[in-house]
């Protein structure tokens, strides 16, 4: 009986991983079509940058209230719900007339998006009741979603040289249907003892704070950022006073979840920016195919099914630390390795600072969600996963629109093959600091000073 309950927590891991494997993936393969969208509907690179960000916006914004709904409403119910809405955002995308279309479907994708990640986090966490067990789960899923996120240029190149970046989004739909009805013949129902109030006044302010700071970078508009200031004081002054915040302000009292959360968010952005400027540099600078473009981002997905699984067991036996610094070091040696990138750079050494973002990435992304989770009761582990997939989410906003706008500023009017090299010097460099803030952070928040300030949680040592 304990064999059959084991294999059946670890389909329930893998339905689990399936609807993540398409969220993540969505996350990145738009960016290898990036150019060809720009080119089939016209669009500016800002306009583009929207394409990407509209998504990872909407869905780091209700990622929170996703997790909560489901607590009150039923985490299958919500899952399942989430994932019909998903597949059908993406159906509609792949037949989006205009950029405009485009990115009001990948808003539709990303609200069925906000139900998936906290809630399968969620289910995870009650099946896999032991310590460990739960460590090494989480490990694995955190590890889907690095590689869905690490393999969407690969898959995308393909997809958009052979047939259309159309089907970039079309693929999501007969994954969302098993999902759907795998979901519904194997994972229980299941709902919280007392599920959190809905915080609509939380849940406005932060989704004007992370538009109007998005919009304030991605188009340079002040006005935008006042605004995302004053959302930014709001959430101070608003979400203390409220009996069930949305953004409960005291958690970030704890080291490690405050270290957790700059560390996704570091992460993140870091990918997404990496992401976007090689598929910048590869098709509009070398003039690669989307397809070759994709290959030769390969490493970072190989690199991270293997060592993916490695750096979660690593965190359920020796704790987070070593993950997290092996981690930083390889995303800082990646930035630092192309902030000297010119058009006849050897491919080589382009693929070097690939496999060191890989390594780096691999081993960084399976600690979060676990030192989210230790700094917190056991009682708060659901939203400790819902901030560290938020907090993913934000990252990759910030790493879109950050780097494309420093790419855009540094342009100077310069057609992309010309320009681009040296306007990404500053991009590879913020990289590199995300890969160094790493590298501080975790040191600061895994030690003996961050488990001191942190005694009711239980996964502390995970």
């Amino acid at each position: 009986m304990a064999v059959q309950a084991r294999g059946r927590r670890l389909l329930i891991l893998g339905i689990c991983c399936m609807s993540l494997l398409i969220v993540g993936l969505d996350n990145t393969i738009v960016n290898i079509a990036v150019p060809a969208i720009g080119r089939d509907l016209n669009a500016p690179l800002s306009g583009l940058q929207w394409a990407i960000d509209a998504y990872t916006l909407v869905l780091a914004s209700l990622l929170i209230m996703g997790g909560s709904t489901a607590d009150r409403l039923g985490r299958r119910r919500i899952f399942q719900t989430g994932l019909v809405v998903f597949a059908l955002g993406s159906l509609l995308c792949g037949l989006a007339p205009t950029l405009g279309w485009l990115i009001a479907f990948r808003v539709v994708q990303a609200i069925g998006g906000s139900m998936l990640n906290p809630v399968a986090m969620s289910i995870i966490t009650n099946v896999f009741t032991d310590r460990r067990e739960r460590a090494r789960a989480i490990g694995v899923w955190a590890g889907v979603v690095g590689l869905s996120m690490a393999l969407g240029p690969v898959v995308g190149g393909l997809l958009v040289q052979t047939v259309g970046w159309r089907t970039i989004f079309w693929i999501n739909v007969p994954i969302g249907i098993a999902a759907v009805v795998l979901t519904a013949l194997f994972v229980p129902e299941s709902r919280a003892p007392r599920p959190r109030r809905v915080d609509v006044a939380g849940q406005i302010i932060v989704l004007v704070l992370l538009a109007s700071a998005t919009f304030a970078i991605i188009e340079h508009e002040p006005i935008a950022g006042a605004v995302a200031v004053v959302a930014l004081v709001a959430l101070l002054l608003v979400e203390p006073r409220r009996p069930e915040p949305l953004v409960d302000i005291t958690l970030f009292r704890s080291p490690p979840f405050a270290g957790a959360t700059a560390i996704a968010v570091a992460a993140f952005g870091a990918l997404a920016g990496f992401l976007l400027l090689n598929t910048l540099y590869l098709q509009e600078v070398r003039g690669l195919s989307p397809l070759h473009a994709g290959l030769l981002t390969l490493p970072i997905a190989a690199i991270t099914v293997v060592l993916g699984p490695v750096s979660g067991r690593m965190v359920g036996a020796r704790g987070p630390r070593a993950s997290l610094l092996v981690g930083g070091a390889g995303i800082l040696v990646s930035g630092v390795l192309l902030t000297g990138l010119t058009p006849h750079t050897p491919l080589l050494w382009v693929v070097a600072a690939y496999v060191a973002f890989g390594i780096g990435f691999a081993m960084v992304n399976p600690p979060i969600t676990v030192t989210a989770v230790s700094g917190l009761p056991v009682a708060q582990a659901g939203v400790a996963a819902a901030f560290a997939s938020t907090s993913r989410q934000f990252g990759s906003v910030l790493g879109i629109a950050v780097l494309g706008a420093v790419v855009t500023a540094g342009l100077h009017g310069r057609a992309m093959p010309v320009g681009f090299s040296p306007a990404s010097h500053v991009g590879w460099w913020i990289v590199a600091g995300c890969g160094a803030a790493i590298l501080v952070i975790g040191t600061l928040t895994t030690g003996t000073w961050a488990k001191s300030r942190t005694p009711d949680a239980e996964l502390v040592d995970a």
